[in-house]
């Protein structure tokens, strides 16, 4: 790379570290502090997106249990920072137990699955998390875990150098809200999550997924440990659920059963799909879009209905799913690999195309002479 190129990509990198730290100023001055909330969620569902991008992106296994990490993570902090069992760890020692549980988490349920695929692997995936969902719902009894249904509330927020980013502080006589605090912290978090995956999918493990996605037995010719390397993509996208989960506990405050359902776990499949498998910036694309597109549905449905009806027609939070729906579905249609898919997948998949079309051609013409 040559200097100029340095200096360039060091001048764009820096543009974008300072729209980034003054984002939430301009969209909780202009839109307010919901909305920046939501940056926060967004933030969120990018680390929870990455994690399952190595799982499903890289390694190419299909998995629609991946919530159930999340769940492991959030309970686990929920558990060791709350009153529930009087127990208030720092929130720095939490965060790697809750990626270690989740990671044991992802290792039972890659243990049993070795040798499943497609259609076969999804639908176990799914059962898994629906399992981790309805063990945190009944274990109120005899001994009371996890509070069922009720939850698990009063979570301590992350407290750092004894600031605690659950209340606004003063800084230059301004008050920054909590939203602002744990914005930051998200998006650190997310950067560091952004260098690891980045660093993953260039190393030798990064290859043998690549190796595992597009042939298996192949891989396996090729001296491949399957087990090992399948066992590897469970255990790291999880590490990454666990600790979305636990800084969604701590954000939040409180965490039950019913955040960890099974539209979650298809909502984040979805941001890796919709972005573009196996490419990072892809699947950052993929989980802003879907993070923010149903909030932008929700402010605008409602306006609209009564300045052109005069009533409200339809719920609009039922229009918003239903808008939310087909415009999935034609981005799917029109770009079947992705909003941002890296150049090897896109040219991959339009060969494959290409392959097909000669021979339906073919075809066709043999029936039109026969006919």
């Amino acid at each position: 790379m040559t200097q100029v190129n340095k200096v360039k990509q060091l001048a764009v990198f820096g543009l974008a570290a300072i729209g980034l730290a003054c984002l939430p100023f301009i969209v909780g001055g202009t839109l307010g502090n919901s909305w920046v909330r939501t940056l926060d969620f967004a933030l969120l569902y990018i680390m929870l997106a990455l994690g399952l991008n190595i799982v499903v992106g890289f390694a190419g296994l299909l998995d629609l249990g991946f919530i159930a990490f999340y769940a492991v993570g959030a309970y686990t902090y929920a558990l060791l920072n709350s009153p529930h069992f009087g127990i208030f760890l720092p929130w720095w020692t939490i965060l790697p137990v809750g990626a270690f549980l989740a990671a044991c988490a992802g290792i039972m349920l890659g243990t049993p699955v070795l040798k499943l695929r497609g259609d076969y692997l999804a639908i176990v995936t799914l059962g898994f998390g629906e399992i981790i969902r309805i063990f945190m719902n009944n274990l109120n009894a005899p001994i009371n875990i996890t509070n069922g249904p009720q939850g698990v509330n009063m979570i301590a927020p992350v407290e750092i150098a004894g600031v605690s980013l659950g209340k606004s502080i003063e800084l230059f006589g301004t008050k920054i809200n909590s939203v602002y605090l744990y914005y930051y912290l998200f998006l650190i978090l997310c950067v560091l999550t952004v260098i690891v995956c980045s660093r993953l999918q260039h190393s030798r493990i990064g290859r043998a997924w690549v190796a595992l996605r597009e042939d298996d037995i192949a891989a396996s010719a090729m001296g491949i440990n399957i087990r090992n390397i399948k066992l590897l993509a469970f255990a790291l996208g999880a590490v990454f659920g666990g600790i979305a989960g636990g800084l969604f506990a701590s954000f939040q405050g409180f965490v039950s059963p019913e955040s960890f359902g099974l539209l979650e776990s298809i909502m984040v499949l979805a941001m890796v799909v919709l972005g573009g498998m196996g490419h990072i910036p892809g699947v950052i694309l993929g989980a802003i879009l879907l993070t923010i597109t149903p909030e932008l549905l929700r402010d605008v449905i409602g306006p609209v209905q009564m300045a052109v009806f005069g009533k409200m027609l339809i719920d609009p939070e039922n229009a918003r799913m239903l808008l939310f729906g087909l415009a999935l579905i034609l981005v799917m249609l029109l770009r079947p690999e992705g909003l941002w898919p890296n150049k090897r997948r896109a040219a991959e998949f339009h060969d494959a195309l290409d392959e097909d079309l000669p021979a339906v051609d073919s075809q066709a013409r043999q029936e039109g002479i026969k006919g």
